[in-house]
Order: C-alpha cells, then structure tokens, then sequence
C-alpha cells in the first residue's frame, strides 16, 4: 500500500456560473481514487489574470491526502478537467470552464517539460496564495517557503473573498 501524501490543487473558473463549476470540480475531487479532500477554502472572486479581456474568476484551494505519484494526480486532474467540459487544446490565461493546478505534491520537486512542482506561478499569484493560506498557511512549499509569508509578498489587488 502506497502511503498517504499530502497534496494542494487550486481550482478557477470564470465560465458557466463559475462558483457552480468551482464547487462541482471540489466535490469530484472528493470522489477521486486514493484521495481523500480533507480541506477547502472559501471561493474567491479575482481578476483576470493575463488576457485581460474576460469575465472574473472564482478560485479555491483544495488540500488532499492521496495515495496517488504527483503523475497520476496530475492525470487525474486533467482527466476530471476534460470531464467538466474543458478543451484539452485551449487558450493560456484566456477564458475556462475550470481550471485544476496541482501546486504541491509531498515534498516533491519536478521541473520537466509536462509539468513543474511546486507550481512555477505560486508566488506571483494571489489568487492562488489566499485560498492556499486560509487552508495551510504553514505549509512549507518546497524551495520557495511558507504560504503565509509569500501571501505577505503578493498583496490582495483585485481580490475578494465571496
């Protein structure tokens, strides 16, 4: 039996009734194999980030104990991502149904062309650092440091908690 790892994914919409969309992808994720979701944040509304030319977003934080590598999360994630109605081939930063980033896995470093752990955009972005830090503000993302303190760094521009 693999052991249980922790594990934190940030949820975004701005499509489709986005808290509806943010709320349904949460409760699927309860549904995962091996995982289990143990914390969620409040939803948060933000601006666009990026493509300036959309709607709003709505994000989250999701904290997971998983049995599954940080691959076959990841997998999991996109697979959960195509069965919300999002397109495998869409536009960076442009308008989404959902959106599902594995942020850290463990201890996990990976810095490959498939995917990047911890997240590469976690420091800049605070729609991910709030929702992040009101779940696990201690959590010691690896090789960048403390949610708290890097929350600290980004500021709450164009922020609101729903």
């Amino acid at each position: 039996m693999d052991s249980w790892q922790p594990a934190y994914v940030a949820l975004g919409s701005n499509q489709q009734d986005p808290a509806v969309q943010v709320r349904n992808a949460l409760a699927r994720i309860a549904a995962m194999p091996r995982t289990q979701l143990v914390l969620q944040s409040a939803l948060y509304g933000s601006r666009p980030f990026g493509k300036l030319d959309q709607p709003d977003f709505v994000n989250a934080a999701a904290g997971v104990l998983t049995q599954l590598s940080p691959e076959m999360l990841l997998a999991e994630l996109k697979t959960l991502e195509s069965a919300l109605g999002r397109p495998v081939v869409h536009q960076k930063w442009g308008p989404r149904i959902i959106d599902l980033d594995l942020l850290v896995h463990g201890r996990e470093q990976r810095d490959r062309p498939e995917f990047t752990l911890p997240h590469a955009g976690i420091v800049e972005r605070n729609f991910v650092l709030y929702p992040l830090g009101e779940i696990a503000p201690d959590l010691d993302v690896p090789g960048l440091g403390r949610v708290a303190k890097l929350r600290q760094r980004v500021g709450a521009d164009g922020l609101w908690r729903l």
